[in-house]
Formats: C-alpha cells, sequence, structure tokens
C-alpha cells in the first residue's frame, strides 16, 4: 500500500469519526451519517489498497 494512499485513507477514517461523533453529540443525524459514509470510504479504500498488495507480491 503507497504511504500516500494509505494515509488518505486513515484521513477518511479519522474524518468520518470526528464528524460522526460531533453529529451524534449535536443531534444532527446528517452529520453523524455523512460521518459513516466517510468512514466507509476509508475503509473501502484501504481494503483496495490491500488487495492490489497483495497481487504485488
Amino acid at each position: 500500500m503507497s504511504t500516500e494512499k494509505k494515509n488518505q485513507a486513515k484521513a477518511d477514517r479519522i474524518k468520518g469519526k470526528v464528524k460522526e461523533t460531533v453529529g451524534r453529540t449535536l443531534g444532527n443525524e446528517r452529520l453523524e451519517a455523512e460521518g459513516r459514509a466517510e468512514q466507509s470510504r476509508g475503509d473501502a479504500r484501504q481494503a483496495a489498497e490491500k488487495a492490489k498488495d497483495a497481487f504485488r507480491h
């Protein structure tokens, strides 16, 4: 997994977690849902990079 893409995936997951937590705290369901979606994108990006790495080795 390239370092840049790995960091980008981790950043998506962290931003998503923050949005989800803030949304839950404020009672903002839309912000909470956006946070969960962002976390999912980060997870998917990380899984894709791991799959690419598996085929390279």
